[in-house]
């Protein structure tokens, strides 16, 4: 059967983001995690197709967009990724917004202000518009908070590291610079994604249901791998390189990234509240992070951080999917 699918590609400081405006499944549930998870059983397919090899590439990440269960707020999201369908997206959501006002594919019910339903929950975003030119989105991301320090595995070649595991609307495991690792600017990111292939199997086999998130436990499990450094300007905050998928180096400093390793900091006593705290990705680009205040989630101290940042449109597509004309319809990886 042939599908078509209509999409816009930008990206958001380097990483791509494409919109599906045309194509995308209907889906069931009264919730956008419930409706993840009736695509992720039914339509999965479809994020192969449009992400990987032929039609996407390793690092490939984009969005579907849904009518919002609650009339009071503007849109939901679906996360599509080489890496999985998302709970949450921050260099997604930065794109999306940025692609759908210039597009018109959203209509603000209160023009400058946006609430995005994601599978993680409620998004409140702002965003200045010049023009018909978006030039910055910041969004008031989910609860995030640090769900565990100090633990151990072995990595290959570098041997034992010690790292914290962090919640920004997924897990990410933090690498900070230490006795073998001395920080991601001593490293080429093939090794960076060659360490990270390893641990992250490693993290979840040693500490099995350890990290499920207490308020959705379909959201569980060390995804994502944030390896921190030396920034690259001085008036930078910190750098990192964040992994996720199967072999992909986020090119934006990574939205829910960012989020996981503010809230490590604030449970540090390493950042305040209302901090800027500026942070670089692997190449360099920037968001300007904040906390904007503590909070509770289950009983555990949290925070509540807001993301700024740009994207850039640069693509349109029509994109065919037919998986009986053609044996890669639904995508495939080389390494």
């Amino acid at each position: 059967m042939r599908s078509i699918f209509t999409c816009i590609d930008g990206h958001t400081c380097g990483n791509p983001v494409r919109v599906v405006k045309h194509g995308g499944p209907e889906l069931v549930g009264s919730s956008m995690s419930e409706k993840r998870q009736h695509f992720l059983k039914e339509f999965d397919w479809i994020r192969k197709g449009l992400m990987f090899e032929p039609r996407g590439h390793d690092m490939m990440s984009g969005v579907i967009l849904y009518p919002p269960q609650n009339p009071e707020n503007d849109f939901g999201i679906l996360f599509i990724e080489t890496s999985g369908c998302l709970p949450m997206c921050g260099h997604g959501t930065i794109g999306t917004i940025t692609i759908g006002i210039q597009e018109g594919l959203i209509i603000p019910k209160i023009p400058g202000k946006i609430k995005m339903e994601a599978p993680a929950g409620l998004v409140e975003i702002e965003y200045q518009q010049k023009g018909d030119k978006v030039e910055w989105v910041r969004l008031t991301n989910v609860k995030s908070y640090l769900a565990a320090e100090n633990l151990t595995i072995n990595c290959p070649e570098l041997g034992k590291i010690v790292f914290d595991v962090a919640y920004g609307g997924n897990f990410y495991a933090i690498v900070d610079p230490q006795k073998n690792f001395s920080g991601i600017q001593n490293y080429t990111a093939s090794k960076i994604i060659q360490y990270s292939q390893e641990v992250r199997v490693r993290i979840n086999k040693k500490y099995p249901n350890q990290f499920i998130h207490p308020e959705n436990n379909t959201i569980r499990d060390v995804s994502h791998m944030l390896w921190t450094g030396t920034p690259l300007e001085h008036t930078s905050s910190g750098r990192n390189a964040v992994f996720y998928g199967d072999k992909a180096i986020d090119r934006s400093p990574c939205g829910t990234g960012t989020s996981a390793r503010m809230a490590q900091l604030y449970a540090k006593g390493k950042l305040a509240i209302g901090e800027e705290f500026i942070h670089e990705s692997f190449i360099g680009s920037k968001f300007i992070g904040r906390i904007k205040e503590e909070t509770i989630l289950n009983g555990k101290k949290a925070i509540v951080p807001s993301i700024q940042g740009w994207a850039k449109v640069y693509g349109y597509n029509t994109i065919s999917i037919d998986d009986e004309d053609d044996p890669y319809a639904h995508g495939f990886q080389v390494i």
